[in-house]
């Protein structure tokens, strides 16, 4: 989904406008994941994120969102078992067993919050259970391990060297991005190591996303030829994913989509 190029790095008013659309992305998860079970559709789903969401006065930033073959039909992302990411919301009904990422972005008086998180819906498997917690684990080790003017590329080699190190794999086809007024602009963040990554610095006054994809197989994923937007592994092996808005301080990373109810640094699945 990646668009625009602009590069923004933010003064102190625009910082408060981030954090306000970053608190309310983070409530908007807080309160979905109750209905994330056995039993629900991934379309209901769907309907409360937008509900929600346009009933406080704010907009979903997926729904209408450009693409290939066509605008985006729903207002957040369902990625169920093994799709990587976009998954449409639709009549799926969610069973024991399965993993879904929920992904939720939110236009909040022209500023983007953008999170997701990877929910075990009952009883699911050893290995479902151990992609999750490494897509997590992750994300917080990459948070982490940034500082103010770091190469962007200190993100990808905490995580590369995670995954790799528990057996798995990472998506390279999909990255992190800049965030602000657009949804996605600079600067990229790849979750694993490259020779731009390792040039790109994240600035104080700057504001990304961190999302590691991760699959138990290979890397690689398949986009569905029919909608132009699921990403399958080409295995059909599972994938997880966690993802924070990030803003770079002076001080250090800023965590702006910090959840009440939903998983803290530390957790174990």
């Amino acid at each position: 989904m990646l668009q625009s190029k602009a590069k923004i790095r933010l003064a102190k008013p625009e910082r408060d406008a981030m954090r306000r659309a970053g608190q309310f992305n983070a409530q908007l998860m807080d309160y979905i994941r109750e209905f994330v079970k056995p039993g629900v559709t991934t379309g209901e789903l769907d309907e409360r994120v937008h509900e929600y969401t346009v009933s406080r006065g704010h907009r979903p930033a997926p729904l209408h969102y450009p693409g290939e073959k066509g605008p985006y039909p729903r207002s957040c992302c369902t990625s169920i078992n093994e799709v990587i990411c976009h998954g449409i919301p639709n009549d799926y009904v969610l069973q024991e067993g399965d993993i879904v990422n929920v992904d939720v972005t939110s236009v909040v008086d022209g500023w983007h919050g953008d999170s997701s998180e990877t929910f075990l819906i009952g009883e699911v498997s050893d290995e479902a259970r151990a992609v999750t917690q490494c897509a997590f684990d992750c994300l917080w080790l990459a948070i982490r391990a940034i500082t103010p003017n770091c190469p962007v590329a200190t993100i990808g080699h905490a995580i590369r060297a995670e995954a790799e190190g528990r057996g798995f794999s990472v998506v390279r086809e999909f990255v992190g991005h800049g965030l602000g007024r657009d949804f996605h602009q600079e600067p990229t963040i790849p979750h694993y190591p490259t020779r731009q990554s390792r040039r790109d610095r994240l600035a104080p006054g700057t504001c990304f996303t961190i999302e590691p994809m991760i699959n138990v197989g290979v890397r690689q994923g398949v986009t569905d030829k029919q909608d132009g937007w699921t990403v399958r592994t080409r295995d059909g092996k599972l994938s997880a994913q966690f993802e924070h808005t990030i803003m770079m301080t002076e001080e250090g990373p800023e965590v702006l989509t910090p959840t009440k109810n939903g998983p803290q640094e530390g957790h174990q699945f």
